[in-house]
Protein backbone atom coordinates (compact mmCIF):
# COMPACT_ATOMS: atom_id res chain seq x y z
CA UNK A 1 0.00 0.00 0.00
CA UNK A 2 2.32 2.70 -1.22
CA UNK A 3 0.63 6.04 -1.79
CA UNK A 4 3.63 8.20 -0.89
CA UNK A 5 4.52 9.31 -4.42
CA UNK A 6 4.22 8.32 -8.06
CA UNK A 7 8.03 8.40 -7.96
CA UNK A 8 7.87 5.28 -5.80
CA UNK A 9 6.74 3.19 -8.79
CA UNK A 10 9.29 1.86 -11.26
CA UNK A 11 9.23 2.17 -15.03
CA UNK A 12 6.56 0.74 -17.31
CA UNK A 13 7.31 -2.48 -19.16
CA UNK A 14 7.50 -0.87 -22.64
CA UNK A 15 10.00 1.69 -21.33
CA UNK A 16 12.12 -1.00 -19.67
CA UNK A 17 11.99 -3.17 -22.78
CA UNK A 18 13.16 -0.24 -24.91
CA UNK A 19 16.07 0.40 -22.55
CA UNK A 20 17.12 -3.24 -22.69
CA UNK A 21 16.84 -3.32 -26.45
CA UNK A 22 19.23 -0.41 -26.90
CA UNK A 23 21.72 -1.59 -24.30
CA UNK A 24 23.69 -3.71 -26.80
CA UNK A 25 23.81 -0.93 -29.39
CA UNK A 26 26.74 1.36 -30.08
CA UNK A 27 25.42 4.89 -30.62
CA UNK A 28 26.91 8.37 -30.93
CA UNK A 29 27.23 10.07 -27.56
CA UNK A 30 25.73 13.20 -26.02
CA UNK A 31 22.35 12.96 -27.72
CA UNK A 32 23.63 12.73 -31.29
CA UNK A 33 21.92 9.35 -31.72
CA UNK A 34 18.89 8.29 -33.76
CA UNK A 35 16.76 7.59 -30.68
CA UNK A 36 17.09 11.15 -29.43
CA UNK A 37 16.23 12.46 -32.90
CA UNK A 38 13.17 10.20 -32.99
CA UNK A 39 12.09 11.45 -29.57
CA UNK A 40 12.42 15.07 -30.68
CA UNK A 41 10.36 14.31 -33.79
CA UNK A 42 7.73 12.52 -31.69
CA UNK A 43 7.41 15.49 -29.33
CA UNK A 44 6.83 17.82 -32.27
CA UNK A 45 4.07 15.48 -33.46
CA UNK A 46 2.49 15.41 -29.99
CA UNK A 47 2.36 19.22 -29.86
CA UNK A 48 1.24 19.64 -33.49
CA UNK A 49 4.09 21.95 -34.46
CA UNK A 50 7.85 21.98 -34.68
CA UNK A 51 9.24 22.42 -31.18
CA UNK A 52 12.76 22.62 -29.79
CA UNK A 53 12.99 19.83 -27.22
CA UNK A 54 15.85 18.92 -24.91
CA UNK A 55 15.92 15.73 -22.85
CA UNK A 56 17.14 15.80 -19.26
CA UNK A 57 17.04 13.27 -16.44
CA UNK A 58 15.27 15.16 -13.64
CA UNK A 59 12.29 17.43 -13.14
CA UNK A 60 14.29 19.86 -11.05
CA UNK A 61 16.84 20.08 -13.86
CA UNK A 62 14.09 20.71 -16.40
CA UNK A 63 12.47 23.46 -14.33
CA UNK A 64 15.70 25.18 -13.34
CA UNK A 65 17.18 25.12 -16.85
CA UNK A 66 13.93 26.26 -18.45
CA UNK A 67 13.50 29.16 -16.05
CA UNK A 68 17.16 30.08 -16.39
CA UNK A 69 16.68 30.34 -20.13
CA UNK A 70 13.87 32.89 -19.85
CA UNK A 71 14.91 34.80 -16.72
CA UNK A 72 17.93 37.10 -16.27
CA UNK A 73 19.78 37.21 -12.95
CA UNK A 74 17.91 40.40 -12.04
CA UNK A 75 14.53 38.88 -12.98
CA UNK A 76 11.51 37.81 -10.96
CA UNK A 77 9.79 34.45 -11.41
CA UNK A 78 6.21 34.55 -10.18
CA UNK A 79 4.85 31.26 -8.84
CA UNK A 80 2.38 29.91 -6.32
CA UNK A 81 3.63 29.96 -2.74
CA UNK A 82 3.47 26.15 -2.60
CA UNK A 83 4.97 25.52 -6.05
CA UNK A 84 7.58 22.80 -6.35
CA UNK A 85 10.14 25.29 -7.69
CA UNK A 86 9.97 27.39 -4.52
CA UNK A 87 9.40 24.68 -1.90
CA UNK A 88 11.22 21.58 -3.13
CA UNK A 89 14.11 22.39 -5.46
CA UNK A 90 16.75 23.66 -3.04
CA UNK A 91 17.27 26.97 -4.85
CA UNK A 92 18.00 25.34 -8.22
CA UNK A 93 15.95 27.87 -10.25
CA UNK A 94 17.79 30.73 -8.57
CA UNK A 95 21.17 29.08 -9.19
CA UNK A 96 20.57 28.21 -12.86
CA UNK A 97 19.25 31.72 -13.57
CA UNK A 98 22.27 33.30 -11.93
CA UNK A 99 20.35 34.66 -8.97
CA UNK A 100 16.80 35.50 -10.05
CA UNK A 101 14.18 35.93 -7.35
CA UNK A 102 11.18 33.62 -6.91
CA UNK A 103 8.13 35.65 -5.93
CA UNK A 104 5.45 33.66 -4.11
CA UNK A 105 1.77 34.32 -4.81
CA UNK A 106 -0.96 33.10 -2.48
CA UNK A 107 -3.98 31.25 -3.78
CA UNK A 108 -6.49 28.65 -2.68
CA UNK A 109 -5.79 24.96 -3.45
CA UNK A 110 -2.51 25.63 -5.19
CA UNK A 111 -3.74 27.93 -7.96
CA UNK A 112 -2.82 31.49 -8.93
CA UNK A 113 -5.76 33.73 -9.80
CA UNK A 114 -5.59 36.52 -12.40
CA UNK A 115 -6.25 39.15 -9.73
CA UNK A 116 -3.50 37.83 -7.45
CA UNK A 117 -1.04 37.73 -10.34
CA UNK A 118 -1.95 41.26 -11.40
CA UNK A 119 -1.43 42.50 -7.84
CA UNK A 120 1.97 40.78 -7.68
CA UNK A 121 3.05 42.37 -10.96
CA UNK A 122 2.07 45.78 -9.64
CA UNK A 123 4.56 45.37 -6.77
CA UNK A 124 7.44 45.11 -9.25
CA UNK A 125 7.22 48.10 -11.60
CA UNK A 126 9.46 47.93 -14.64
CA UNK A 127 12.47 50.21 -14.64
CA UNK A 128 12.75 50.53 -10.86
CA UNK A 129 16.44 49.71 -10.44
CA UNK A 130 16.25 48.74 -6.79
CA UNK A 131 13.88 45.83 -7.55
CA UNK A 132 14.07 42.66 -9.61
CA UNK A 133 12.26 42.94 -12.93
CA UNK A 134 9.25 40.82 -13.96
CA UNK A 135 10.51 38.01 -16.19
CA UNK A 136 8.54 34.77 -15.89
CA UNK A 137 5.34 33.23 -14.61
CA UNK A 138 5.56 29.55 -13.66
CA UNK A 139 2.35 27.51 -13.52
CA UNK A 140 2.27 23.99 -12.07
CA UNK A 141 0.06 21.59 -14.01
CA UNK A 142 -1.02 19.80 -11.86
CA UNK A 143 -0.50 21.95 -8.78
CA UNK A 144 0.96 20.83 -5.47
CA UNK A 145 -2.63 20.43 -4.28
CA UNK A 146 -3.49 18.12 -7.15
CA UNK A 147 -5.66 20.75 -8.82
CA UNK A 148 -5.41 21.80 -12.45
CA UNK A 149 -5.80 24.93 -14.53
CA UNK A 150 -8.32 24.81 -17.36
CA UNK A 151 -7.09 25.88 -20.79
CA UNK A 152 -9.09 29.09 -20.39
CA UNK A 153 -7.45 29.82 -17.03
CA UNK A 154 -3.99 29.25 -18.51
CA UNK A 155 -4.82 31.54 -21.42
CA UNK A 156 -6.06 34.32 -19.13
CA UNK A 157 -2.94 34.21 -16.96
CA UNK A 158 -0.69 34.01 -20.02
CA UNK A 159 -2.40 37.02 -21.55
CA UNK A 160 -1.72 39.07 -18.42
CA UNK A 161 1.87 37.87 -18.39
CA UNK A 162 2.56 38.65 -22.05
CA UNK A 163 0.98 42.09 -21.75
CA UNK A 164 3.53 42.78 -19.01
CA UNK A 165 6.44 41.39 -21.04
CA UNK A 166 6.60 38.24 -18.92
CA UNK A 167 7.25 34.75 -20.33
CA UNK A 168 5.14 31.77 -19.27
CA UNK A 169 6.63 28.50 -18.03
CA UNK A 170 4.65 25.39 -17.19
CA UNK A 171 5.93 22.83 -14.70
CA UNK A 172 4.36 19.72 -16.21
CA UNK A 173 5.69 17.06 -13.86
CA UNK A 174 2.17 15.58 -13.97
CA UNK A 175 1.36 16.90 -17.42
CA UNK A 176 -0.22 13.65 -18.67
CA UNK A 177 -2.45 13.29 -15.62
CA UNK A 178 -3.73 16.83 -16.10
CA UNK A 179 -4.23 16.34 -19.83
CA UNK A 180 -6.42 13.25 -19.55
CA UNK A 181 -8.57 14.96 -16.91
CA UNK A 182 -9.18 17.99 -19.13
CA UNK A 183 -9.69 15.88 -22.24
CA UNK A 184 -7.89 18.44 -24.39
CA UNK A 185 -4.84 18.17 -26.64
CA UNK A 186 -1.27 18.90 -25.53
CA UNK A 187 -1.26 21.87 -27.91
CA UNK A 188 -4.42 23.30 -26.38
CA UNK A 189 -3.00 23.07 -22.87
CA UNK A 190 0.29 24.74 -23.80
CA UNK A 191 1.25 26.95 -26.73
CA UNK A 192 -2.30 27.56 -27.91
CA UNK A 193 -3.04 28.90 -24.42
CA UNK A 194 0.11 31.03 -24.33
CA UNK A 195 2.74 28.81 -22.68
CA UNK A 196 6.25 29.67 -23.92
CA UNK A 197 8.33 26.87 -22.40
CA UNK A 198 7.27 23.57 -20.85
CA UNK A 199 8.92 21.16 -18.45
CA UNK A 200 7.39 17.96 -19.82
CA UNK A 201 7.40 15.24 -17.20
CA UNK A 202 7.64 11.51 -17.89
CA UNK A 203 9.41 10.10 -14.84
CA UNK A 204 6.38 10.18 -12.50
CA UNK A 205 4.25 8.51 -15.16
CA UNK A 206 6.27 5.46 -16.21
CA UNK A 207 9.71 6.55 -17.37
CA UNK A 208 12.81 5.50 -15.46
CA UNK A 209 14.33 8.99 -15.46
CA UNK A 210 13.38 11.26 -18.34
CA UNK A 211 11.98 14.77 -18.75
CA UNK A 212 12.02 17.28 -21.58
CA UNK A 213 12.37 21.04 -21.80
CA UNK A 214 10.22 22.16 -24.73
CA UNK A 215 10.35 25.58 -26.39
CA UNK A 216 7.43 26.50 -28.64
CA UNK A 217 9.35 29.42 -30.16
CA UNK A 218 12.48 27.90 -31.70
CA UNK A 219 14.41 31.17 -31.55
CA UNK A 220 14.23 31.15 -27.75
CA UNK A 221 16.09 27.84 -27.62
CA UNK A 222 19.23 28.97 -29.47
CA UNK A 223 21.49 29.03 -26.43
CA UNK A 224 19.87 26.15 -24.55
CA UNK A 225 22.28 23.41 -25.72
CA UNK A 226 25.11 25.30 -24.02
CA UNK A 227 23.03 25.98 -20.91
CA UNK A 228 22.13 22.30 -20.59
CA UNK A 229 25.74 21.20 -21.06
CA UNK A 230 27.09 23.79 -18.62
CA UNK A 231 24.50 22.67 -16.09
CA UNK A 232 25.64 19.06 -16.25
CA UNK A 233 22.45 17.74 -17.83
CA UNK A 234 23.78 16.57 -21.20
CA UNK A 235 24.10 12.81 -20.74
CA UNK A 236 27.02 11.11 -22.44
CA UNK A 237 24.82 8.07 -23.14
CA UNK A 238 21.95 10.25 -24.21
CA UNK A 239 20.29 7.48 -26.17
CA UNK A 240 18.94 6.11 -22.89
CA UNK A 241 16.86 9.26 -22.56
CA UNK A 242 15.79 9.11 -26.19
CA UNK A 243 14.57 5.52 -26.05
CA UNK A 244 12.61 6.22 -22.88
CA UNK A 245 10.79 9.14 -24.45
CA UNK A 246 10.07 7.22 -27.65
CA UNK A 247 8.61 4.26 -25.76
CA UNK A 248 6.69 6.56 -23.44
CA UNK A 249 4.96 8.37 -26.31
CA UNK A 250 4.47 5.45 -28.69
CA UNK A 251 0.84 4.54 -29.43
CA UNK A 252 -0.45 6.82 -26.65
CA UNK A 253 1.24 4.72 -23.94
CA UNK A 254 1.83 7.82 -21.80
CA UNK A 255 -1.88 8.66 -21.80
CA UNK A 256 -2.88 5.08 -20.90
CA UNK A 257 -0.50 5.20 -17.94
CA UNK A 258 -1.98 8.50 -16.74
CA UNK A 259 -5.54 7.22 -17.12
CA UNK A 260 -4.73 4.26 -14.88
CA UNK A 261 -3.14 6.50 -12.25
CA UNK A 262 -6.09 8.90 -12.28
CA UNK A 263 -8.65 6.08 -12.19
CA UNK A 264 -6.83 4.54 -9.22
CA UNK A 265 -7.04 7.84 -7.35
CA UNK A 266 -10.74 8.07 -8.22
CA UNK A 267 -11.31 4.59 -6.77
CA UNK A 268 -9.50 5.59 -3.59
CA UNK A 269 -11.47 8.83 -3.40
CA UNK A 270 -14.77 6.98 -3.76
CA UNK A 271 -13.85 4.56 -0.99
CA UNK A 272 -12.71 7.25 1.43
CA UNK A 273 -15.72 9.44 0.69
CA UNK A 274 -18.03 6.72 2.05
CA UNK A 275 -15.80 6.05 5.09
CA UNK A 276 -17.09 7.54 8.37
CA UNK A 277 -14.89 10.21 9.86
CA UNK A 278 -12.94 10.98 6.68
CA UNK A 279 -13.00 14.49 5.25
CA UNK A 280 -11.92 15.40 1.71
CA UNK A 281 -11.20 19.15 1.66
CA UNK A 282 -11.43 19.55 -2.12
CA UNK A 283 -12.34 17.32 -5.07
CA UNK A 284 -9.63 15.19 -6.65
CA UNK A 285 -8.68 16.11 -10.22
CA UNK A 286 -5.61 14.02 -11.06
CA UNK A 287 -3.78 11.18 -9.29
CA UNK A 288 -3.27 13.16 -6.07
CA UNK A 289 -5.83 12.92 -3.30
CA UNK A 290 -5.81 14.93 -0.08
CA UNK A 291 -7.72 13.64 2.93
CA UNK A 292 -8.23 14.36 6.60
CA UNK A 293 -8.20 11.00 8.37
CA UNK A 294 -9.16 10.11 11.94
CA UNK A 295 -5.92 9.72 13.86
CA UNK A 296 -6.90 6.18 14.85
CA UNK A 297 -7.26 5.24 11.17
CA UNK A 298 -3.90 6.83 10.38
CA UNK A 299 -2.24 4.76 13.12
CA UNK A 300 -3.86 1.54 11.88
CA UNK A 301 -2.83 2.21 8.29
CA UNK A 302 0.78 2.84 9.23
CA UNK A 303 0.84 -0.23 11.45
CA UNK A 304 -0.33 -2.22 8.42
CA UNK A 305 2.57 -0.87 6.35
CA UNK A 306 0.80 1.82 4.36
CA UNK A 307 3.07 4.58 3.08
CA UNK A 308 1.93 8.16 2.45
CA UNK A 309 2.89 11.62 3.58
CA UNK A 310 1.46 13.71 6.36
CA UNK A 311 0.79 17.09 4.79
CA UNK A 312 1.03 20.61 6.14
CA UNK A 313 -2.34 22.20 6.80
CA UNK A 314 -1.38 25.60 5.40
CA UNK A 315 -3.49 24.88 2.30
CA UNK A 316 -6.57 24.62 4.50
CA UNK A 317 -8.71 27.34 6.02
CA UNK A 318 -9.03 27.53 9.78
CA UNK A 319 -12.46 25.92 9.55
CA UNK A 320 -11.10 22.99 7.51
CA UNK A 321 -7.94 22.40 9.55
CA UNK A 322 -7.56 19.00 11.22
CA UNK A 323 -8.40 18.70 14.90
CA UNK A 324 -6.13 17.02 17.45
CA UNK A 325 -7.85 13.72 16.59
CA UNK A 326 -7.25 14.05 12.84
CA UNK A 327 -4.33 13.94 10.41
CA UNK A 328 -4.11 15.70 7.03
CA UNK A 329 -2.45 13.47 4.43
CA UNK A 330 -1.52 13.32 0.75
CA UNK A 331 -2.21 10.11 -1.17
CA UNK A 332 -0.79 9.58 -4.66
CA UNK A 333 -1.53 6.72 -7.02
CA UNK A 334 0.59 5.73 -10.01
CA UNK A 335 0.42 3.82 -13.27
CA UNK A 336 1.33 0.71 -11.26
CA UNK A 337 -1.17 1.07 -8.40
CA UNK A 338 -3.14 -2.13 -7.81
CA UNK A 339 -6.89 -2.16 -7.03
CA UNK A 340 -6.27 -4.61 -4.19
CA UNK A 341 -4.04 -2.11 -2.39
CA UNK A 342 -6.69 0.58 -2.71
CA UNK A 343 -9.41 -1.69 -1.38
CA UNK A 344 -7.27 -2.82 1.54
CA UNK A 345 -6.43 0.78 2.43
CA UNK A 346 -10.11 1.75 2.44
CA UNK A 347 -11.08 -1.37 4.39
CA UNK A 348 -8.64 -0.49 7.18
CA UNK A 349 -10.05 3.03 7.41
CA UNK A 350 -13.61 1.70 7.54
CA UNK A 351 -12.73 -0.94 10.14
CA UNK A 352 -11.24 1.63 12.47
CA UNK A 353 -14.29 3.84 12.08
CA UNK A 354 -16.63 0.95 12.92
CA UNK A 355 -14.49 -0.18 15.86
CA UNK A 356 -15.04 3.04 17.78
Amino acid sequence: MDFASDNAAGASRPVLDALLATNDEFCPAYGADRHTAEAEHALSAVFEREVASFLVATGTGANALALGAITPPWGAVFCHEHAHIIDDECGAPEMFSGGAKLVAIQGAIGKITPSAFTEALARFPRGLVKQVQPAALSLSQATECGTIYSCAEIAELASIAHAAGVSVHMDGARFANSLVTLGCTPAEMTWKAGVDVLSFGATKNGALACEAVIFFDLSRAAEFPYRRKRGGHTLSKGRFLGVQMCAYLKDGHWLDLARHANASAARLEEGLRRSPGVRLPWPRQVNELFAILPRRADAALKAAGARYYDWGARSLSAAEAPTKDEVFVRLISSFATKPADIDRFVAIVEERAIAV
